[in-house]
């Protein structure tokens, strides 16, 4: 394999081994430094990064509004604006674009938002920068060939006719079940900007901007900007038909709609406020919690008309404006926008990583994580129920703050295993509460999704809508995994046929290599980690041939200084596959594979290990801001990229406590291995586990 360079500079080399006493030290440092960024009432979140579209599309969203030059619902000046433009204008790379993460190509959309908002907010088309912007945009095709999402805003903004933007009847929403086209066969997330976007799509709020703010060239073909050019990977026979499909419907918008159009709209906009912001027990924070429906919302309520006073409106701002993280004290501080808040993800992988080190209820703060995540629990009958066959207690944990009506299968597993490790009645019998709802998610192919019990439908893909490469929420091989490793914290093996489906199912989808594909990290290090671990718990032995394969093929990409690096480069080219940038959360992910493979004594796991410890941040290093771009403390690590996935080949995501809980973690399990840890503190090995259920 080729070795590429690592994100940060690879210290110093030595030849000699460190101790098992000097890799305590290290995980006492990490410990510490996780332990530090606990919050007082228990519970951690760290920064969620994504890349340039949350900044400019914010930016959008706000002329779209009218309120460019108006202060922000809490009061912040329009000056605020202006800290998000400087950080999107530092974003801009050295040939121009903007990307997807660090060192991607350029991504077209992406670069054709930013340039719209840095001339709207003042930069002159002959500047430097804009020209070169603008050189990019040609090259790559020009503004005409931007994805559907990105042409909403610029219809909105009058750069492109409605007609260029996907149809999207809100008819929708009163489909039955039996309809080839139906909501609840949609992933969730879907789900949540599809009916915004029917709202929208049929309103069409258009602001005419002067032609001078507009960005008239950027386009190359100015008759293609105003026709619809689906950009999905749709068979050629299926573009052609969902093409005629558009033109029927937008023929019907232009008559007026369908006799139900009326009633469909109010049953759209009924569906969507019920998930933008109620309280009790339904609590969510903004349409879905997460960043695009909580912007399309606002659209909404701007085209019917609801003033900014109003208590909907009010709300939906203060909730989107609540994902801004200043870059620094000043008031001029740069600002970058979170697409999510990620407490329940993060407090439930950091107490399983101290459950690892040794931790249980008896230390204060695995309690106080603990009794958090209890209070977290989602006891509210949201979407999921709807496709399930059989009736469950409502139970699981989502991924924010507030979510009720999307608890998901993914942060359950990671939280019901959490809190069956670190010991305590209450938390067992929550986790209890939550396999329990997790075992009628699994879908039929044996797998589980992310938000729903539900099966592969192609067709769903090829909507001129579908171009965020996420219209559908299938099995996947890495939840599935994790679900097997909760649930053999819970008792089962492989001989139950819950688990016994599952392992078919991830059986079925290893690649020829032997790893297997990442749906929700980057890429295949993250797939075969939880494709792995999950079985061997349950029983499988680490020697049958498909568990050699993979451990084999995590060797094959361990790089000479014993690390591991992934680039998101894989999902466009899988000839990629474990070939990146070394970093330490994908390191800690391909040792604890080598750890459950080959065991506690093979030597590239403790070259991995002593890698991570190596290059641990301290105090020395720590204080450098060129080894420490992002300020961690001592005991933490440096890690720029990008090795979390929102939509493949879309949206990536850089979470912020990736490079300090999983080498915690995978330093505390081999440590526990060798029967040496932190001081007094010993896991719960499998005999006793077993007694647990006996």
């Amino acid at each position: 394999m080729r070795e590429v360079p690592h994100s940060f500079p690879p210290a110093a080399h030595e030849e000699r081994p460190l101790s098992h006493a000097e890799l305590e030290q290290h995980l006492a440092r990490a410990v510490g430094a996780l332990k530090a960024q606990q919050r007082a009432d228990g519970h951690w979140c760290a920064e969620l990064e994504g890349d340039s579209i949350l900044q400019s599309e914010y930016l959008l969203l706000k002329w779209i509004l009218g309120q460019e030059s108006q202060p922000l619902t809490d009061g912040r000046g329009p000056e605020t604006l202006r800290r998000i433009v400087t950080y999107l204008r530092s974003q801009q790379r050295d040939d121009g674009g903007w990307g997807q993460y660090p060192r991607s190509a350029p991504d077209l959309s992406a670069c054709v938002k930013a340039y719209f908002c840095l001339k709207l907010f003042g930069d002159s088309p002959d500047s430097a920068h804009m020209k070169k912007a603008r050189a990019l945009i040609h090259h790559m095709g020009g503004a005409e060939k931007c994805n559907s999402f990105t042409n909403f805003y610029l219809a909105a903004l009058g750069q492109i006719s409605w007609n260029a933007v996907p149809a999207i009847p809100p008819e929708i929403v009163l489909l039955p079940r039996w309809f080839p086209f139906h909501l609840d066969k949609v992933s969730a997330w879907s789900r949540t900007m599809i009916l915004p976007l029917a709202i929208v799509a049929t309103k069409r709020p258009t602001r005419e901007l002067p032609v001078e703010c507009g960005i008239g060239e950027l386009f190359i073909d100015h008759d293609a900007r105003h026709v619809l050019k689906p950009t999905n990977d749709a068979p050629a026979k299926w573009k052609r038909f969902f093409l005629r499909v558009d033109r029927v419907l937008k023929k019907i918008h232009d008559l007026g709609g369908t006799p139900l159009r009326k009633v469909a709209l109010d049953r759209a906009f009924d569906w969507v406020a019920a998930r933008a912001g109620q309280d009790g027990s339904a609590r969510t924070d903004g349409v879905g919690a997460i960043f695009p429906p909580m912007v399309y919302w606002q659209i909404v309520l701007h085209a019917l008309g609801y003033a900014r006073n109003h208590p909907l409106v009010i709300r939906a701002e203060r909730e989107l404006d609540a994902f801004f993280v200043p870059l620094g004290a000043g008031a001029d501080a740069p600002i970058r926008i979170q697409p999510c808040f990620s407490p329940v993800w993060d407090t439930g992988i950091a107490l399983y990583a101290l459950a690892d080190c040794g931790f249980n209820v008896n230390d204060a703060e695995a309690e106080r994580a603990a009794e958090w995540l209890v209070q977290r629990e989602c006891r509210f009958r949201g979407d999921w129920q709807k496709n399930l066959d059989v009736s469950v207690a409502p139970s699981g944990w989502y991924f924010e703050y507030a979510n009720a009506h999307y608890p998901d299968s993914d942060d359950t597993a990671m939280v019901a295993m959490s809190l069956m490790r670190v010991g305590g009645e209450k938390n067992r019998a929550a986790a209890a509460r939550g396999v329990r709802w997790m075992l009628a998610m699994q879908n039929d192919d044996g797998g589980w999704a992310a938000f729903d019990r539900t099966r592969h439908r192609p067709i769903l893909d090829y909507v001129p809508f579908a171009d965020h490469n996420a219209m559908q929420d299938p099995s996947c091989p890495d939840i599935t995994g994790r679900v097997l490793e909760c649930l053999a914290w819970h008792g089962y093996d492989r001989t139950h046929p819950t688990v016994a489906s599952a392992l078919a199912f991830i059986r079925a989808r290893q690649e020829p290599e032997g790893c297997f594909f990442g749906r929700w990290g980057v890429n295949y290090i993250y797939g075969t980690w939880q494709a792995v671990i999950g079985p061997i718990r349950c029983g499988v032995s680490k020697d049958e041939p498909w568990i050699q394969r993979a451990g084999r093929w995590m060797k094959s990409i361990q790089k000479s200084d014993g690390s591991f690096g992934e680039s998101a480069d894989s999902y466009e080219n899988p000839a990629l596959k474990g070939q990146g940038p070394s970093t330490a959360s994908q390191t800690a992910w391909a040792a604890m594979v080598l750890q459950e493979v080959f065991g506690a004594e093979d030597p590239d796991l403790r070259r991995a290990i002593e890698w991570l410890c190596r290059t641990q941040l301290d105090s020395l290093s720590a204080a450098d801001p060129i080894s420490n771009p992002d300020g961690d403390a001592a005991g933490s690590w440096r890690e720029t990229e990008y090795t979390g996935t929102g939509f493949p080949k879309v949206f990536y995501l850089r979470y912020h406590l990736y490079r300090l809980y999983f080498p915690t973690m995978a330093i505390g399990r081999y440590l526990d291995a060798h029967g040496r840890g932190l001081p007094g503190k010993r896991l719960i090995d499998r005999g006793e586990r077993a007694a647990l259920f006996a």
